[in-house]
């Protein structure tokens, strides 16, 4: 069968309800998103987990995953980073620690997929999908985070406990950011397809009940000073101001040391010519928020000629690779940090890539299109479904 929007468009809004508790996407936006948290429960059913606790050992091994290892040997915090040697895995006893994978999206489809189902999220806020295994009993000890997150059970059960409280202040000298003072004002036990969402600030703690597996979806908040450090950085690429500093009239100083007010104020005025406008802070975002993690390595395909790419890209159609991110404004399209600006006649195809991160096979005629997408699936930007 052909692909057809239209009918996933109509299948989403279904979807969204069941993942929301029977809430709809606005209303969930109006009266949870960064307000309150809300438990959902059987929002995923019959959801155990996309891959065993085994399998996120062995990402936890590699080199382009970020991995944490969080134990409480003497009731004291340790917390390393990996990538981890199987034997560290073998070294563990007990219940005091939690192995923490990032990106678990940018390894497998189906965690690719499981993001998928909070499109009603911007993915320009959307970070990753974080995965967590503990042992009876595990957890990361009272904490709070600075972004929005749900907490979608996998295997086992996990109890968490919810503090709303204004207290935030935490262990001092701890290599975690621990809550000093924690007071528990509500608590659940999840199973597994329960869903927990948190917005940012709420103090919570989580205690696995039994092995246990906690899918965390989370979303990007950076801060201000985040964003003005690395936009000053980027704007510093575009500016071209001319003249030089000069003093003609320069006087003679008593104190020869002395950084005078008529050279503060010319400097002063030379650096209020630095001007940017909307267009500067859209490419800015667009590349920054696409821009992909140090640890990201994509994958080399296999060669082929741009007339065979063709041809397989008409019966096929293609996709994102899992480790790639695309967002657009108007006709300019980011993927991975790079920008290309598109003509009327391909934006259309770029932002359903950009939304549902696939295009299904048909004519693709349109030189410059079948040259950027090859040029994209030599990077390792894009690949074929197979």
């Amino acid at each position: 069968m052909r692909y057809d929007a239209s009918m996933k468009k109509a299948q989403k809004p279904r979807a969204h309800r069941t993942l929301l508790g029977g809430i709809t996407p606005r209303q969930f936006l109006r009266e949870y998103w960064q307000k309150k948290p809300l438990l959902i429960r059987n929002a995923v059913a019959g959801f155990s987990g996309v891959l065993s606790a085994e399998e996120l050992a062995g990402l936890a091994c590699e080199e382009d995953t970020q991995s944490r290892l969080i134990s409480q040997p003497k009731g004291k915090w340790r917390l390393e980073h990996g990538p981890f040697d199987e034997a560290r895995f073998a070294k563990l006893s007990g219940k005091d620690w939690t192995l923490l994978v990032q990106g678990v999206n940018q390894h497998l489809p189906a965690a690719a997929e499981l993001l998928q189902r909070f499109d009603f999220i911007p993915q320009a806020r959307l970070d990753d999908l974080m995965v967590s295994y503990a042992p009876d009993g595990g957890g990361v000890g009272p904490h709070f985070d600075s972004y929005d997150v749900f907490l979608l059970q996998g295997q086992g059960k996990r109890l968490w406990r919810v503090s709303e409280q204004q207290d935030l202040t935490l262990v001092q000298g701890a290599e975690l950011k621990i809550l000093k003072n924690f007071h528990t004002e509500q608590e659940w036990l999840l199973e597994p397809g329960d869903m927990l969402y948190l917005p940012p600030q709420i103090a919570h703690w989580g205690i696995a009940v039994g092995d246990c597996m906690t899918y965390s979806i989370g979303f990007r908040a950076p801060s201000t000073q985040e964003l003005a450090s690395h936009f000053l950085t980027f704007i510093q690429d575009k500016l071209d101001l001319p003249g030089m500093y000069a003093d003609p009239d320069l006087k003679l100083q008593r104190h020869p040391a002395k950084i005078t007010g008529s050279m503060l104020k010319q400097v002063a005025k030379s650096i209020k010519k630095i001007k940017w406008d909307d267009a500067d802070v859209a490419e800015f975002l667009g590349r920054y928020l696409t821009e992909p993690k140090p640890d990201v390595v994509f994958d080399q395909p296999r060669a082929m000629s741009i007339a065979k790419f063709q041809q397989q890209l008409m019966r096929d159609g293609i996709q994102l690779s899992l480790k790639s991110q695309m967002l657009f404004h108007a006709q300019q399209f980011f993927i991975n940090g790079e920008l290309v600006q598109m003509s009327p006649d391909n934006a259309g195809l770029m932002r359903q890539l950009a939304d549902s991160r696939s295009l299904p096979a048909g004519s693709f005629a349109d030189i410059f299109l079948v040259e950027k997408l090859y040029e994209w699936y030599q990077a390792g930007y894009v690949k074929f479904p197979y």
